[in-house]
């Protein structure tokens, strides 16, 4: 997932978020609605929260994105 998708689609992601990553609270995520760049500001809380690399966090955003865009799709 590139950042120009992420920050497209942030409101939807969010709503994805607590059920994958519970250590994300609403604090947290209130941070990275304010964050200029909020797909590095959400890279850089995973790698804090779960002590992943820059890499496994992109990674695990796709995944959750490729996990949450086809059943958007299909409510539309």
């Amino acid at each position: 997932m590139n950042k120009s998708i992420f920050e497209e689609k942030w409101k939807l992601i969010r709503g994805q978020i607590n059920a994958r990553w519970s250590l994300m609270v609403e604090y947290d995520l209130a941070k990275v609605d304010k964050a200029e760049v909020k797909f590095d500001k959400f890279v850089t809380m995973l790698q804090v929260k779960y002590g992943y690399t820059r890499q496994q966090a992109r990674e695990e955003i796709s995944k959750l994105w490729a996990e949450t865009e086809p059943k958007n799709k299909s409510k539309a």
